[in-house]
């Protein structure tokens, strides 16, 4: 599996609330670090704590807009859709990875959490008008 396929592996699990498929794609001393909360540490607590997140946002889905990486490091931009006041809310953000040995040994996720404002993005980009943006179902059809 190359970095996009483990890259996009690693969000369908998340999707899913695969603990055991979160897990295998982390490096057992895997670490995401986030500008929201502490770091995760270990391939089973990053499972766990993403598990937790799909539950505690009402079986949230995730998707990989942009990927642009190779082996040994890639940058990503992600949409995470959550039910939110009788609506699908865009939580938006970006990533940096580091793998090791064909997993993933490091996240540094980019993103805010603003419970005020729980749909966030870049201010008045044109989501709706760029295609990488749409929502995963659209693109497979």
């Amino acid at each position: 599996m190359n970095s996009r396929q483990l890259v996009h592996a690693y969000f369908d699990a998340c999707t899913r609330g695969d603990l055991q498929g979160i897990r295998d794609c982390f490096c057992e001393d895997g670490v995401v670090y986030d500008t929201n909360h502490r770091p995760v540490r270990g391939a089973g607590e990053i499972a766990a704590f993403y598990v937790g997140i799909r539950e505690r946002w009402g079986e949230a889905a995730w998707h990989v807009d942009t990927f642009v990486g190779d082996g040994q490091a890639a940058a990503i931009e992600w949409t995470m859709l959550v039910p939110h006041q009788g609506r699908t809310a865009a939580v938006r953000g970006s990533e940096h990875y580091s793998f090791r040995d064909g997993l993933i040994a490091e996240i540094r996720q980019y993103w805010t959490f603003d419970p005020e404002r729980v749909e966030t993005g870049l201010h008045d980009f044109p989501y709706a008008e760029d295609a990488r943006f749409a929502p995963a179902e659209a693109r497979r059809s």
